[in-house]
């Protein structure tokens, strides 16, 4: 794996010979990952893995026809042969008139904050070490009550070098660490089994939780969800738990991508003057969080990224827009564009959450008769063109204000825009993930069950 230098160094090499073979204009990136990882299984070793790769992506404009390609040889023959490939493929394109890079004045200038991603205590975890977290993690969560079978523990640790170029001049790099531990074990015996798991990953190895708590908590889960009974069938209010809610704000991002918008593809066209959710409701995008999942000082077209509410009292500010997108909606580029190697830019939040409310969630719960307690969804029953939301859910009945019974193969149903207006968020927000939200209260969704 090249050092962001030398990842910068080999994009500037590819970038001049684009221009030599008569390329307009051009942009490449670099990503290259090592990492390892260990999975044990009832307290003996079942794998260890190392994993490294890298790879460079070109794309090149002709006018305004563009291409690009994707390779994982970064000798100077392959970048050559990269090239010529390329310019092949651009030649045949057809025109796009909303193509191209970003503006030349609104790339961002360097030197660049790093958000203190990189931890060489993490880069250096040796395997034996991540064994003991493994080991750690299963058996914590195999000596709870009622634990029966595991599906393993596991630990990894790794880093990353990230790179963009572009023929207008931006050059930017950026390297991380990342380190992981989770435990997935079975609760009871014969047919009457249930499955759980926790997991936590951070930037920092002193940011991660003790793999001894991860395991208590999978065992924990794993054997509370034990003899499920049926839901009830009816409208009734639903709770989502931490891990679950995140997702009804990856589902509101979809919808308020340049591109959805650009193509008429969501469910929130027309509505984006309304008040969508409740007034006081922040969601908020912050890509400058000191060892953030997501943290980037600038975005996939060499934008400056800016913390931003992506719902700021209960209102929409604006759509996520990429360059391209922004050129047919007549609106600038925002700062979102992400991207892989061997596609354009599209847009994608960093790190994303849902301001926590004043109530706790049990406060939240005390004058419901009868709801759900989810903390499992299943299936992808979500229709960002339509809004129509519909899962199989699992978790615990909500009986006279308090978790009852586990309940498991329901479904809940709703329509996205009514969700979000119905929302309301309990105080226990924490920041686990790079999308996080906390537990919230949704009236008036469909139960299935019974």
């Amino acid at each position: 794996m090249l050092t962001p230098d030398a990842a910068l160094n080999r994009l500037d090499h590819i970038l001049d010979l684009a221009r030599r073979a008569g390329a307009d204009a051009a942009d490449a990136v670099y990503f290259g990952e090592a990492s390892t990882g260990i999975g044990v299984r009832l307290g003996k070793l079942e794998e260890i893995g190392r994993s490294e790769g890298e790879e460079i992506g070109l794309r090149i404009f002709l006018g305004a026809k563009s291409a690009q390609v994707s390779v994982s040889d970064l000798s100077a023959s392959a970048l050559a042969e990269a090239v010529e490939r390329v310019r092949s493929m651009a030649e045949q394109a057809s025109e796009d008139q909303y193509a191209g890079l970003a503006p030349a004045g609104m790339l961002a200038n360097g030197p660049f904050t790093q958000f203190d991603l990189f931890d060489p205590a993490a880069d250096s975890l040796a395997a034996e070490r991540l064994q003991e977290m493994a080991m750690e993690a299963e058996d914590a969560a195999r000596a709870m009550p009622q634990i029966s079978n595991s599906e393993g523990g596991s630990a990894s640790a790794g880093q990353s070098v990230s790179a963009l170029a572009t023929s207008a001049g931006f050059r930017g790099a950026a390297r991380g660490t990342s380190v992981s531990v989770s435990a997935v074990v079975v609760a009871g015996a014969d047919v009457a089994k249930e499955r759980d798991y926790d997991w936590h990953q951070t930037r920092h190895l002193a940011d991660l939780e003790s793999p001894a708590l991860i395991g208590r908590r999978a065992g924990e889960r794993a054997a509370q969800r034990l003899s499920p009974a049926k839901a009830p069938t009816g409208p009734m209010p639903v709770l989502f738990d931490q891990r679950v809610s995140a997702s009804l704000i990856g589902h509101l991002m979809a919808a308020i991508s340049g591109s959805s918008i650009a193509r008429k593809t969501s469910f929130l066209l027309g509505h984006e003057d309304e008040q969508l959710f409740a007034p006081g409701i922040t969601v908020r995008d912050n890509p400058h969080v000191p060892r953030g999942l997501r943290s980037r000082a600038f975005d996939a077209e060499g934008l400056p990224t800016a913390a931003r509410d992506i719902i700021a009292d209960g209102r929409l500010t604006g759509w996520l827009v990429d360059s391209a997108a922004g050129r047919q909606l007549g609106l600038p580029p925002t700062g979102h564009a992400a991207r892989g190697s061997a596609g354009p830019p599209g847009v994608s939040a960093s790190n994303l959450w849902l301001a926590a409310g004043p109530s706790t969630p049990q406060q939240l719960m005390s004058d419901i008769k009868v709801g759900i307690y989810v903390t499992e969804l299943i299936g992808m029953g979500v229709n960002t063109l339509t809004g129509d939301y519909s899962r199989g859910a699992g978790g615990f009945m909500i009986r006279d204000g308090n978790l009852a019974e586990a309940v498991s193969e329901a479904t809940i149903a709703g329509h996205l825009l009514a969700m979000f207006r119905a929302m309301v968020p309990a105080n226990d927000l924490a920041f686990r993930q790079s999308t996080n939200a906390p537990t919230v209260r949704i009236d008036g969704m469909t139960v299935a069950g019974q």
